[in-house]
């Protein structure tokens, strides 16, 4: 599989055959051949790939690559290729370490994901998502209190997280896919934490929706509106504002916004939805917060950003169990054995965030 790697690390960087045998000291015929399959590189040739490529030479040597079935960018029509084949490299490197790091453990540590039962066949209309969204917080004891910690919700109910590196560009705007039938999502590690958990919630309303919906809705203003009602479910939001107001301080915004990790315009769209405010009121905000440039960046301090820690759990696990020793904890963390080292003895503070 080292062609493969080879062709799919190249493509992520970014370079031609001719640019990447200038880098490494060959010529683009000895790439060609080396991505055909047709020859193999000498040890030599092989560290400078991998410096050139910026990956572990391990990168080359792993099991056969995953697939990503069903891949699904959101605002995908407004990326570059190039950054576009980046961020599929990206991904399928943190799936693949994931996955050989889950195989490792003689019974699986992560749960299937299952759709919730007792929702409905088919639904009709908008309002109806909101029974859905109930439904999904019972079925997985959340009641109505806000959510505190939403990757780790989704992971222990068999939806895999992935973190990029996509700072806080605006044309990338999450990831949904399979792999060998196992939900992924994919966000931004520097995004605000709002714009976090509503792409994880909305991507949560594809897996619970899929098939359900009559013809004459509209999917992706269904996975919005579930989005909002499964991080502020509509007793919460009753609760909060109460049942009709003719007015909502920005303030007031502020803190439910604190509170339940929803933006304050998701909460304004949610007040709306639930008949709390009127629309023409809304419509007046919206025109507010494009007017103050609100929509980029809301007042106030960012929400904090969600946190993956996961995957460095089971590293740990599977290093306290024996299951694999430090150089193989190391190489799955992507990190050089010494700096593992550390890491493990916690010098210098907590385990730095897998990249």
């Amino acid at each position: 599989m080292f062609n493969t790697r080879l062709h799919r690390a190249r493509k992520a960087a970014g370079l031609s055959l001719r640019d990447l045998g200038e880098r490494v000291g060959v010529s683009h015929a000895s790439i060609k051949k080396y991505e055909d399959g047709d020859a193999m590189p000498s040890s030599d040739i092989l560290l400078h790939l991998a410096r050139a490529l910026q990956v572990r030479t391990e990168y080359f040597f792993r099991p056969a690559p995953v697939v990503l079935e069903g891949i699904e960018y959101r605002k995908r029509s407004s990326l570059p290729k190039k950054r576009l084949d980046a961020i599929t490299h990206e991904v399928l490197d943190q799936i693949e370490r994931r996955i050989e790091l889950e195989n490792l453990f003689p019974k699986s540590p992560v749960k299937s994901f299952a759709p919730v039962e007792e929702v409905n066949d088919q639904m009709t209309s908008m309002d109806q998502i909101e029974d859905v969204a109930d439904r999904v917080r019972s079925a997985w004891n959340l009641g109505f209190d806000p959510i505190p910690d939403l990757i780790d919700v989704l992971e222990t109910n068999g939806i895999r997280v992935f973190m990029i590196e996509a700072d806080t560009e605006n044309k990338f705007d999450g990831l949904a896919a399979r792999v060998s039938g196992m939900p992924i999502v994919v966000v931004g590690r520097y995004w605000p934490g709002d714009r976090q958990r509503f792409t994880l919630a909305h991507e949560l309303g594809h897996l619970m929706l899929e098939g359900r919906l009559a013809q004459d809705l509209d999917e992706e203003k269904a996975c919005n509106r579930f989005a909002g009602a499964f991080l502020f479910p509509r007793e919460s939001v009753r609760q909060e504002l109460g049942g009709h107001r003719n007015a909502i301080e920005l303030k007031e915004l502020g803190l439910l916004k604190e509170e339940f990790g929803l933006s304050m315009a998701g909460i304004l769209y949610r007040a709306r939805d639930l008949d709390i405010i009127s629309h023409a009121y809304r419509e007046d905000q919206a025109k507010l917060f494009r007017i103050k440039g609100w929509f980029r960046k809301e007042p106030g301090q960012d929400y904090p950003a969600e946190k993956a820690h996961i995957f460095e759990q089971l590293v740990f696990h599977a290093l306290a169990e024996d299951y694999i020793g430090e150089s193989k904890a190391a190489e799955l963390m992507n990190m050089p054995l010494q700096q593992f080292r550390r890491v493990r003895s916690m010098e210098g503070g907590d385990a730095a965030p897998n990249k």
